[in-house]
């Protein structure tokens, strides 16, 4: 095992790309995967960043934008007031999923275009599984309003993930 600058411990099997999750590099065996054990500035920025416009724009469109949308579509099903806890874990979460397999990823290969493209895709796939989920269990589950909500997702995971590396690359550089 070897130590980064600041002695902190690290396994480097590759320049290219990364993912900071203790345990998987040498789990997948790929050349393509760095190991970092512990948290750093840059993982903090991108976190922030993301986290930041993925709450903002997810907030513009649930609250105001398509707000009567899901009311509609979701009818009595939809709570009269979010629930907060579950809201707060999902926004400090959902970001992180975003920095590890998008933002990150992209900034190291420093691209932005990368990192939107992966969180666009990374947002399909998570706000498909609610929604594929929701309209295989819950009787009367509008189809309509899951394709726009997975459209939303796939859209607003590209933006959080693109400013998240932007953010990120801009730290770096100073």
């Amino acid at each position: 095992m070897a130590t980064d600058r600041g002695g902190r411990a690290a396994c480097r099997l590759s320049d290219k790309s990364a993912i900071f999750m203790p345990g998987t590099a040498a789990a997948l065996g790929s050349p393509q995967f760095h190991l970092t054990r512990t948290m750093s500035s840059k993982h903090l920025i991108a976190w922030a960043a993301t986290f930041v416009v993925m709450l903002v724009i997810d907030l513009l469109w649930l609250g105001v934008i398509a707000k009567g949308i899901y009311q509609q579509g979701m009818g009595a099903l939809m709570a009269p007031q979010p629930r907060l806890p579950a809201a707060a874990a999902f926004y400090l979460l959902y970001p992180v999923g975003l920095v590890v397999f998008a933002v990150l990823p992209g900034a190291e290969a420093g691209s932005v275009l990368r990192a939107a493209l992966t969180g666009a895709l990374f947002g399909l796939f998570c706000y498909g599984t609610y929604d594929l989920t929701n309209m295989a269990v819950v009787r009367g589950w509008p189809v309509g309003l899951s394709l726009l909500d997975m459209a939303w997702g796939t859209l607003a995971s590209g933006v959080a993930s693109a400013a998240g590396a932007a953010a990120l690359l801009a730290w770096l550089k100073r």
